[in-house]
């Protein structure tokens, strides 16, 4: 067991309240989430910085000692890698997101190029035991939030925002609509369901004016993924829902056909039916059509609009209610227009919903 000082300090590891100077530990069990120190070996002139516990980005030098966690990704417009099956003092990582995910990276995009390589220099180690010396492997999961066992929105309608894809302007859309919600004096909470740990989308949620927010890495989790994310969002649904706002925006991460899980939120019938209303965000007309086909058939879920960069000028949206018949507004330049229109469906939805009850009683 030695003692490291550490440069920075990467968000993904925000439950477990590091302190600057970390005893690090030789054996490493190579679990998902596992914070290990690593030091920086080279220099990038694009995705370049660390996202820091404090929500600021930090450039990322040669040199610089950090800790981050062990997770896995794939991301299209980013880099694939995979957990570690074992480490040594001295090997060689990589830095496989901005939030600090560490893996094997075995892809990249050549728009960001090469990840940052990563000497590993120790486990971190958590003292769990007042008194006692004995450390054991941090770990993100420690100081977790817990998961719920169902899912209990207390009636708060729920607007999810899916995407085609990573970088298809969801995070846009939320705050848009998170900030024009709190102009009409609602109290409006959020979340970012699934994609690998980074922050800077809740915090855009919360710098848009959503008194709560909560993303799965409150929960212990570096990458969501199938077996995983379904619960993730009804625990955070759960959570946000206790203190009853007026309306919750869930964010999707990545994409309808991506690897971090969304399709299995969308499976589950009970997610799906607390949903009051579905913004698909898209880059072009062809991704709008093909992201409406698979909500409609596959997962039986109404588009209740489009939104993201195919609706930048009229070419994109006049293609969408001509050929595929939903509404579509941009989240920049009609954000007004863009939530009129989702708050009339949720109280149209509202209304029937109350009047079926009267038809059944």
């Amino acid at each position: 067991m030695k003692s490291s000082v550490l440069d920075k300090i990467a968000s993904v590891t925000l439950n477990c309240h590091l302190p600057r100077e970390v005893k690090l530990g030789q054996d490493f069990p190579c679990q998902e989430g596992d914070v290990v120190a690593v030091r920086i070996l080279n220099r990038k002139s694009t995705y370049n910085q660390l996202e820091l516990t404090t929500g600021r980005f930090s450039l990322l030098k040669t040199g610089d000692v950090i800790a981050g966690a062990l997770g896995h990704r794939r991301a299209l417009m980013g880099y694939a890698g995979h957990l570690p099956e074992k480490l040594a003092v001295g090997d060689v990582i990589q830095l496989l997101n901005i939030g600090g995910c560490l893996g094997i990276c075995t892809s990249s995009n050549p728009d960001i190029g090469p990840p940052f390589e990563c000497e590993v220099l120790g486990q971190v180690l958590h003292f769990p035991y007042l008194g006692e010396r004995i450390g054991v492997p941090a770990n993100i999961q420690q100081g977790a939030s817990p998961l719920a066992d169902v899912l209990d929105t207390h009636g708060v309608p729920i607007i999810a925002v899916v995407g085609t894809c990573m970088n298809s302007g969801k995070t846009l859309a939320c705050s848009s609509l998170i900030q024009e919600l709190v102009r009409r004096r609602l109290v409006v909470h959020a979340a970012k369901a699934t994609g690998v740990s980074l922050r800077r989308d809740v915090h855009a949620m919360a710098d848009a004016g959503a008194r709560e927010t909560m993303t799965f890495t409150d929960f212990g989790v570096v990458t969501t993924q199938r077996s995983n994310a379904p619960a993730l969002t009804r625990s955070m649904l759960t959570r946000l829902a206790e203190s009853s706002p007026d309306v919750i925006v869930l964010e999707l991460g990545d994409g309808l056909m991506g690897d971090y899980g969304v399709d299995a939120i969308l499976e589950s019938t009970d997610i799906r039916d607390a949903f009051s209303a579905i913004v698909l965000s898209a880059s072009d007309p062809v991704g709008a059509w093909g992201g409406h086909r698979q909500l409609t058939e596959r997962f039986d879920l109404e588009t209740t609009v489009v939104t993201g960069p195919t609706t930048d000028n009229v070419a994109g949206t006049d293609l969408i209610r001509g050929q595929i018949g939903v509404a579509a507004f941009n989240a920049r330049t009609r954000s007004t227009e863009l939530t009129q229109h989702i708050w009339q469906h949720i109280e149209h939805q509202t209304q029937a919903d109350r009047a079926q009850v009267g038809v059944d009683v």
